[in-house]
């Protein structure tokens, strides 16, 4: 836990920078040999962040195990940050947002989650600002780390050719060195702020980017299974209503999509649609018609079955290699989901009722309070206030 939502105020894309940096260098190896002894042993190790945590993991053949714990023992105490790795690495940082900041999808992300969560973390985009990534220090970094990689902050879950016996071992060794105890800043619990309006960033392009939504629930939240098959009703991809409204029926549109974002501190439901300038009025209008409908009427039992369907049999179908099982083992902890998730998650799917899905519809889903972000030139589309960053 400790991803970039618990970065110091100003310090927006420390995170980022400073998981990229643990493998370039670490011990007595520089960037070059560190990178050359993953290559040389065909090692894939990696670090990441988000907004709620940081992951790291690697990837290795058997005989080479030793040297793969070795190595990401040494990334994880004695990163080196030697400056041209740090200058390297912000470069390029450095790029990628002013390409970033020029994409209409991720100019209106950054608008909505700021919209959203408004003097919260969650506001802030993790990949930070040019000027808060230009700002970044060793100290900060090295303190970042130092704050997270902890004995009592770890989650770990491995799928591989090892007993319980030998990876307990080699796990005492991996983390041996490191603090005891984290000490990360609370981030406070949060509600989204959703009050129905429409933000327009004007932008001379011929389509518009548009992100949608409302509040949403947590994964702890008892009916959080019952939203999730809301949510592939209405937006999950072909079937779902968005989709037969916005492309099927009228074409406004190549996708659409619509679901759960769970964040540990808050959650909400999101979604987000691409069409001409002179179709994005047609295409709110039916996106708050569909929400309407759905709060109004719930699902029908097709749908219901449908969506069932999908969410029991493609969480298995996604587990299909290694990787993506170790990460699921990890997810399971982080949410407290007990050692028999797996065991049981279809059966919880299945057990939400019909009368839970009108509930919950009418409970949750508010068209009233749906807040859209417009990127592009859209016509007949009237902004009720600035988004965040624009002047009024």
């Amino acid at each position: 836990r400790g991803g970039s939502a618990s970065e110091p105020a100003g310090k927006e894309g420390l995170a980022s920078l400073a998981t990229d940096l643990l493998t370039e260098g670490a011990g007595d190896l520089d960037s070059q040999a560190f990178q050359k002894r993953l290559a040389d042993l065909s090692i894939s190790l990696y670090f990441s962040s988000g907004r709620d945590s940081l992951q790291a993991g690697f990837r290795t053949l058997t005989e080479n195990r030793d040297e793969a714990f070795s190595l990401m023992h040494l990334a994880l105490t004695e990163p080196r940050f030697d400056e041209p790795a740090v200058a390297r690495a912000r470069s390029q940082m450095l790029v990628g947002l002013k390409r970033e900041l020029e994409r209409p999808g991720s100019i209106a992300s950054r608008a909505f989650w700021s919209a959203a969560f408004p003097d919260h973390p969650y506001g802030s985009s993790p990949s930070g600002t040019p000027e808060s990534v230009d700002g970044l220090t060793v100290a900060d970094m090295q303190e970042f780390i130092g704050r997270r990689f902890a004995r009592n902050n770890l989650l770990v879950g491995v799928v591989g050719d090892i007993t319980p016996a030998e990876l307990g071992e080699r796990l005492d060794a991996l983390f041996a060195g490191l603090p005891e105890r984290a000490n990360i800043p609370e981030v406070p619990e949060v509600q989204p702020s959703f009050a129905g309006d429409v933000m327009v960033i004007d932008r001379n392009i011929p389509q518009s980017t548009v992100l949608f939504g409302q509040r949403g629930v947590k994964r702890s939240d008892p009916d959080f299974f019952a939203v999730s098959i809301l949510g592939e009703v209405i937006g999950g991809g072909f079937g779902s209503r968005l989709t037969e409204e916005i492309r099927e029926k009228r074409g406004l549109a190549y996708s659409v999509y619509a679901g759960l974002a769970s964040l540990d501190r808050g959650a909400m439901l999101i979604g987000n649609v691409g069409t001409a300038n002179a179709r994005v009025s047609e295409s709110l209008d039916l996106v708050r018609q569909e929400w309407a409908r759905l709060s109004e009427e719930g699902p029908t039992e097709e749908e219901m079955a449908d969506a069932k369907a999908y969410l029991t049999g493609s969480f298995w179908l996604g587990l299909d290699n290694s990787s993506r099982i170790a990460s699921t083992l990890v997810a399971i902890q982080r949410e407290g989901l007990g050692i028999d998730y797996l065991d049981r998650r279809s059966a919880e799917i299945e057990a939400v009722t019909m009368a839970d899905l009108k509930r919950v519809a009418r409970d949750l889903f508010d068209a009233k309070a749906l807040t859209f972000v417009v990127v592009g030139k859209p016509e007949g589309v009237t902004a009720t206030r600035p988004a965040p960053g624009q002047d009024s």
